[in-house]
């Protein structure tokens, strides 16, 4: 969330920054319903002054019939004030709503640009494998080994599901294990288990609601939500609390399956598992002081970029453009990994420094020491990685003719030292 003070004084600053997004945001209606509360807590703080001063003089005269006149416009004035502040509250709430909807500011050091075909490539790694044969899809060489069953998922719930036998469960296991050992015993993240199913509060720390609530999935009593991605229930962690600035920063990492309904996404990747309902996803999640967020970040994408490269899985790195970039964020860089079966490279993780957008929603502060203000951290979030997308540049990008998939040397020991996936 922003700054309102921010947003108040700096409005047409605001305006440009998100029209670069292509925000729609009305904010002629942020100056009525500022004016308004200003004028309302103006008339409210006038009356209330009054019936202290009065309440004072009254309480000290001693013969109250003196003052039955000042008693009686007490009484009046009680109920002003209740009126206005019954307003001043109706148009708090309204001002939150409108501050609740309206995206974070990107930085200055974003490329310019309308979507994702103007996204910035900044560097790649690897070299994409030749093949001496037409590289398949994961699908179909996942149906081919019998370690991916599409039909039997759809036939048990619908549409976008997977079901994951024999070597491929096996084969997801030992990334989970392989990613999180990785993250907290190499790069000093804390693992947790968190619950997958969270409340509005939660939900609308990290920005999820209102704006997204038709790409969730929702259970009506209680009033309780399926969890898109682990950066939500990590991030709301400390939620409410102030930690002390020698806290900073804190580093979260947390295995999870994610659910997302794909809400107009239909069409896309209706194939493999690209695109899935429920999906499997190593999350990393940090908060640190304002001044080290953009250090934190590139240590974010050096941590998730590590796991590509220890899977020798060729990738590039994408730094999104205004147009682009997610609703929390204010700076991101996807990395999207090299799938030979599709010729092209798909994202795999996005990672992005909120600033204080997502912290200032959820009231995550610290001190720097006892005598000063609270202020707020910065929050970062990064897949490190997508399971299920990983499983598919592990198949695609180590498929021989016969069919079969090399598994790359640091999954082996997760998978009892099997070195290659055969038809079973």
């Amino acid at each position: 969330m922003l700054d309102i003070k921010y947003l108040r004084d700096h409005l047409d600053t605001v305006r440009e920054n998100l029209a670069r997004q292509k925000s729609t945001a009305d904010f002629s209606v942020f100056s009525t319903l500022e004016s308004r509360r200003r004028e309302l807590l103006g008339a409210s703080e006038q009356l209330k002054a009054e019936k202290n001063r009065v309440s004072a003089l009254i309480g000290k005269t001693k013969d109250k019939s003196q003052v039955r006149g000042e008693i009686e416009r007490m009484k009046e004035v009680s109920n002003e004030i209740k009126h206005l502040d019954d307003d001043l509250k109706q148009v708090e709430d309204e001002l939150q709503a409108f501050l609740l909807n309206l995206p974070n500011l990107t930085e200055e050091s974003c490329p310019p640009g309308e979507g994702e075909a103007d996204n910035v490539e900044v560097r790649r790694w690897g070299t994409p494998k030749s093949f001496d044969f037409t590289p398949r899809p994961h699908w179909e060489l996942g149906e081919n080994l019998g370690i991916l069953d599409f039909e039997r998922a759809g036939k048990l719930t619908g549409a976008r599901f997977a079901l994951y036998r024999g070597a491929g469960a096996r084969l997801e296991r030992a990334l989970i294990n392989f990613m999180l050992d990785l993250h907290t015993q190499e790069h000093g993240y804390t693992e947790i288990i968190p619950p997958f199913l969270v409340n509005r509060e939660t939900m609308t720390g990290t920005g999820q609601l209102p704006k997204f609530e038709a790409d969730l999935f929702h259970t009506d009593d209680p009033d309780y939500f399926l969890i898109p991605t682990a950066e939500v229930p990590l991030t709301n962690i400390h939620r409410g609390e102030i930690l002390a600035a020698d806290e900073l920063p804190r580093y979260f990492t947390a295995y999870t399956p994610c659910f997302r309904k794909e809400a107009g996404s239909y069409g896309k990747d209706v194939r493999g598992l690209i695109r899935l309902h429920q999906f499997n996803k190593v999350e990393l999640v940090k908060y640190c002081l304002p001044e080290d967020s953009g250090t934190e970040l590139e240590k974010l994408l050096a941590n998730a970029e590590e796991v590509l490269k220890r899977l020798g899985l060729p990738y590039r790195v994408m730094d999104l453009c205004r147009g682009d970039i997610g609703f929390s964020a204010a700076r991101t860089f996807d990395i999207e990994v090299w799938l030979p079966g599709q010729g092209a490279y798909r994202e795999i993780s996005s990672c992005s420094n909120c600033r204080d957008f997502q912290a200032r929603r959820a009231n995550i502060r610290f001190r720097r020491s006892p005598q000063e203000k609270p202020e707020f951290v910065h929050a970062l979030n990064g897949s490190g990685l997508a399971v299920g997308r990983t499983l598919v540049a592990v198949l695609e990008n180590g498929q021989q003719a016969d069919g079969s998939v090399v598994i790359p040397e640091a999954l082996r020991p997760y998978m009892n030292g099997m070195e290659k996936i055969e038809k079973q």
